[in-house]
């Protein structure tokens, strides 16, 4: 073999010796980092869940009336409201549960092709008129029959009861509680399952409470709070870190 030949196999044994080396630290490296990362801990997130019944009641409606002076529409609006009162009290509301806001009224003007014409065409008048209960049945019930109202001719906007649990803060803490259960549960099962145990928390972070109304799938990042129905479902969560062994 000659000289030039005996170059070219050394240069190519020593090339091969240097790829593997650098191989098997990359190597090493890659493996290293898996098993630092597995070392660390795991990540779970745990929930709990209650139903629960709305034990509040906001319901506000609006009495409207139009006329052709603002006066008369006051009038009117001061009618639609006796009305309005009566038939909530008549149904079994506490006068004292009827909160009555300040009547407005304003010029409704013509507009022709898209331009004011200057014209008052009449004046409409309004007043806001809130009930809060904690009889949620009832408050459903009148809400329901508010139709023969209607029927009656007194001009009433029905904006629907709105529905609150009051004890929201005294079922978080048991609520958190069980949540942190569940995801002790599920990291066991998770770690266990690869032959591992779970250690000591790193770390916990509660998320945000989701109040819907039942077999709901909404939620939102902010927390959730539907007020639509009586029957609600809260729903809470937490995120757990956990060494593992």
């Amino acid at each position: 073999m000659s000289e030039n030949e005996n170059q070219r196999t050394l240069s190519l044994i020593v090339s091969a010796a240097i790829l593997a080396i650098a191989m098997g630290l990359g190597l090493n490296q890659v493996g290293s980092g898996f098993a630092s990362r597995s070392g660390e801990g795991i990540s779970v997130t745990g929930s709990a869940r209650v139903n629960v019944s709305a034990d509040k009641a906001v319901w506000t409606l609006n009495a409207e009336q139009v006329a052709p002076t603002i006066s008369e529409s006051v009038k009117r609006v001061e009618n639609a409201t006796v009305a309005v009162s009566r038939y909530l009290t008549d149904g079994g509301v506490p006068s004292d549960s009827i909160e009555l806001g300040s009547v407005s009224a304003y010029a409704q003007e013509e507009f022709l092709n898209g331009n004011n014409t200057g014209r008052i065409l009449n004046y409409r008048g309004s007043r806001t008129i809130t009930v809060r209960s904690t009889d949620v049945q009832l408050i459903k019930k009148l809400s329901s029959g508010i139709g023969s109202l209607l029927q009656s001719g007194v001009s009433v906007a029905n904006y629907g009861p709105q529905y609150y649990v009051s004890k929201l803060s005294e079922l978080r803490p048991e609520l958190l509680k069980q949540a942190m259960e569940d995801a002790q549960v599920r990291a066991k099962a998770i770690v266990e399952a690869t032959g591992g145990k779970v250690g000591n928390v790193m770390s916990v972070r509660s998320g945000p409470f989701q109040v819907t109304s039942p077999d709901s799938v909404d939620t939102s990042s902010g927390g959730y709070y539907d007020t639509s129905t009586i029957e609600k479902t809260i729903t809470s969560t937490v995120t757990v870190s956990f060494k593992v062994n």
